[in-house]
């Protein structure tokens, strides 16, 4: 079977990794891709115009379509290529506003008592800073719809408030902050959860913990995440039943119920506090940098997976997984997540991914002749697999200070609440 992947991140390098491991595979296509995924699939400058992808599928004799990104998702890739007759992995775009608008969202789990923040929505900035001077603080400032990783402030103060509501109206975040969605601050442990969806069926995969901050001790601004681990040991047997009987398999429902079912990896970011899971917020597709832990964790073949999630028939797979922890470290341009430089050159990647229990995911990097150039903020994923999650760190970190890269950095801590649980 021949496969197109879309996407040009460390989530499609690492799908891209698992993916040609599959003696279902053919050949791998990746549209656009990076120069990492260069190494082991072909890349495509293919036109975003959803019918030159249908084209590219239908020269191509492509059977399956695994889209990456959200904004693909939320623009109705998926709904194109279906009915051009072409499998996709991935929702469509009804289904994607799950995360393509967080007041959906969040109206949905008001609707059937899945458990998250209390929360208001709000079409104008006078109405939003009323309820600001009326609420305690700290909130959370959320612009409705897809913003890039940015568009979310913590405000401690009501000043933090009003600026983060004056700037998702003044259109800081573009057509994202028309709306704009109010909450509570929840408090307690972050945990991602993932689960496949057939549109009836969900089949949880193993859990993960990530990085947003940009410094180490959870300092710095939020990022798209600077690291990831997995197993979460805060995510217990008892704790993972619960998150797919009062949020995930609820919200299954819900859009099955509604006629829009859901057809993809629902990814739910948590929050546990005393125990209890509530939902921050959903997306819907693999997360970033949780995907290079995941595939590197996963034994079993993915491409079946994926062709059951878009047959609708996920009831007979079974996933079975490395006992093993993994952990990435993401390498980042130095001024991330703010303004960096593109460009630099990357050496040692060959002396860094010489162990067999690390691989080197890359996000964003191009090649120019035999030379690897940084292509964005966050650069390098790498990651490794040990017999605990100490050893795992050490590999990725011993990778890490092979790399001769001085226009960048990393986080020196990843894994620090699961190395203080053991």
């Amino acid at each position: 079977m021949n496969v197109l992947l879309i996407g040009d991140g460390g989530r499609e390098h690492a799908l891209a990794w698992k993916l040609k491991q599959s003696p279902l595979l053919d050949t791998l296509y990746c549209a656009p891709g990076n120069a990492g995924i260069g190494q082991i699939a072909t890349c495509i400058p293919l036109d975003t115009d959803h019918a030159a992808v249908a084209r590219f599928c239908k020269d191509k004799s492509i059977g399956l379509v695994v889209i990456g990104p959200e904004a693909p998702l939320v623009a109705g890739l998926a709904d194109d290529l279906e009915a051009a007759g072409i499998q996709v992995f991935g929702p469509s775009k009804a289904a994607a506003q799950l995360e393509g608008s967080k007041g959906f969202t969040k109206d949905l789990c008001a609707a059937h008592n899945i458990p998250t923040a209390s929360y208001a929505r709000f079409s104008n900035a006078r109405e939003a800073r009323a309820h600001v001077q009326s609420h305690t603080l700290p909130l959370v400032i959320k612009a409705d719809g897809l913003a890039a990783g940015k568009g979310v402030i913590i405000a401690s103060t009501a000043a933090e408030a009003l600026q983060g509501i004056e700037a998702c109206f003044s259109g800081a975040f573009g057509a994202a902050g028309a709306e704009v969605v109010i909450e509570e601050f929840l408090s307690g442990e972050e945990a991602s959860f993932f689960a496949l969806v057939d549109g009836a069926t969900a089949l949880p995969l193993a859990t993960a913990q990530d990085h947003k901050r940009a410094f180490d001790n959870d300092r710095g601004p939020n990022t798209g995440g600077m690291g990831a681990y997995s197993p979460a040991p805060i995510m217990t047997p008892e704790l993972c039943a619960r998150v797919m009987d009062e949020i995930v398999s609820p919200t299954v429902k819900a859009m099955a119920a509604a006629g829009t079912p859901f057809k993809g990896v629902l990814y739910a970011g948590l929050m546990i506090e005393n125990g209890a899971p509530k939902l921050i917020e959903y997306n819907v597709r693999f997360g970033d940098p949780e995907t290079q832990v995941l595939m590197l964790r996963l034994k079993s073949d993915l491409l079946p997976a994926l062709l059951a999630v878009a047959n609708g028939d996920l009831g007979g797979i079974a996933l079975d997984w490395h006992a093993d922890p993994a952990l990435c470290v993401v390498m980042a341009a130095k001024g991330y997540p703010g303004a960096y430089e593109r460009g630099s050159e990357i050496k040692g990647l060959d002396a860094a991914g010489s162990d067999p229990d690390v691989a080197i995911f890359h996000a964003g990097t191009k090649r120019e002749g035999a030379r690897i150039l940084a292509d964005g903020g966050r650069v390098l994923g790498v990651s490794a697999r040990g017999q605990d999650i100490e050893q795992a760190r050490d590999r990725a970190y011993a990778a890490v200070n092979k790399i001769d890269w001085p226009d960048g950095f990393c986080r020196r801590d990843i894994a620090w609440r699961a190395v203080a649980w053991r």
